[in-house]
């Protein structure tokens, strides 16, 4: 049988749209019941096959000799059955970097970003996101009140951003807008121009001044990065450093603050913590539905038949939450695929992980007695096929005086 229903078939069920935002659980459960992939429709008009099987994402994930990540191979995109200002084609049409490419080329690219992160020293990064934190808390910690996602889980990963990248402060911002413009679907098209355009101008700011910084490091790579290769490897890292990070660090102060499991345990240091993440990792991953693929050739798996150049996304979120598995303790496994596998898993796990651990702990020991300002029930999720995103995280505390350490100012 075939993945894919004639076109307007009602089978492809909608990834977008506040009823998916809301339960998407509950679409994983409808679409699993059918078998190991599923018809989808990512945005008006933009269908899909979503994997919602742990084996058959591990099976796509680890296959690069049938199933490959250049989404030139994207027939509806070439064909113009999906126009590109569709709002998601930012999120998925061809860009020569590391996420987009197969063999040797991906190989090059993905060894100048581990090259460069890899000079990143955690101790150096752990002082510097406790002290950012310390500088976001201070500025909320009298009222009270806070939205802990606009005013800390977003924020924070920029300053992180501006830091280890040697961004001014104001590109950041650009770049955030531009990040969270396209991640939204929302006005996709000029979202994506802003951050393109933006970080053409960081490229040329550090051509010309370089420094200690990722980007200057990326410039310097022996693969010898084209401007054009180096704009998307730094639209990649903006990507993957600010909008599943604020994800994560949300989704997990959320869980905390919300499920029996971990109260009073809040004080008890980092295992908590560490626990949380590894749950949100598994139950709601911060990118629920990406690592797109497209079929080199029509291939069947498990008696489904999967069509040359229609797109594939595998389903973290679903693929997880797989029935199939056995394992019921999730603190400490992490054989889940918030990450990806195969040879694109993330190349960043430890610094992503050690930021939002530490942006975690450092706002619970700061404000001990927070607590969500509604019921968890009530929290609003951004509509969005990709993503796992609160649209915030309003929180309730006894008024606290700001610290008195000195923290770093916004930019590098």
């Amino acid at each position: 049988m075939s993945a894919v229903p004639p076109p307007g078939c009602p089978a492809h069920e909608s990834l977008y749209g506040p009823e998916f935002a809301a339960d998407p659980a509950a679409v994983y459960r409808r679409l699993r019941a059918a078998g190991p992939f599923a018809p989808v429709e990512l945005a008006p008009g933009v269908r899909a096959t979503l994997v919602v099987s742990y084996d058959a994402a591990l099976h796509v994930l680890r296959s690069p000799e049938t199933f490959s990540k250049d989404s030139r191979r994207w027939q509806d995109l070439a064909d113009g059955t999906v126009p590109m200002d569709s709002p998601v084609v930012p999120m998925m049409a061809y860009r020569p970097n590391a996420l987009l490419t197969d063999g040797e080329e991906h190989r090059r690219l993905r060894g100048a970003i581990t090259d460069s992160l890899a000079r990143v020293d955690p101790h150096t990064l752990r002082g510097y996101v406790e002290s950012s934190a310390d500088t976001l808390i201070d500025r909320f910690a009298p009222a009270g009140q806070a939205d802990l996602l606009g005013e800390y889980a977003q924020v924070l990963p920029l300053l992180v951003f501006n830091h280890l990248f040697g961004c001014p402060t104001e590109y950041g911002l650009r770049l955030v807008e531009g990040m969270s413009g396209i991640f939204d679907g929302v006005d996709a098209e000029k979202a994506n121009e802003l951050l393109s355009t933006t970080v053409a101008d960081l490229v040329a700011l550090k051509r010309a001044k370089p420094g200690a910084d990722v980007t200057s490091r990326l410039i310097a790579h022996p693969a010898r990065l084209t401007d054009e290769e180096l704009v998307h490897t730094l639209v990649l890292l903006m990507g993957a450093g600010t909008e599943p990070q604020q994800n994560l660090i949300a989704n997990g102060l959320r869980l905390l603050l919300s499920d029996d499991r971990f109260a009073g345990d809040l004080s008890g240091g980092s295992m908590p913590v560490e626990d949380a993440l590894d749950e949100v990792l598994w139950t709601d991953p911060p990118m629920a539905n990406y690592a797109v693929h497209f079929p080199i050739h029509d291939v069947t798996y498990e008696g489904v038949r999967l069509r040359a150049g229609h797109p594939l996304v595998v389903s973290f979120g679903a693929a997880n939450t797989d029935p199939a598995l056995t394992a019921d303790q999730r603190a400490g496994n992490r054989a889940h695929l918030a990450w990806s596998a195969g040879p694109h898993t993330c190349p960043a796990i430890s610094p992503a992980r050690l930021i939002a651990a530490v942006a975690v702990e450092k706002l619970l020991d700061r404000l001990p007695d927070v607590e969500l300002a509604v019921r968890v029930a009530e929290l609003v999720w951004r509509p969005g096929p990709f993503h796992r995103a609160l649209a915030a995280l309003p929180v309730t505390f006894p008024p606290a005086p700001a610290a008195a350490a000195t923290a770093p100012a916004a930019g590098p």
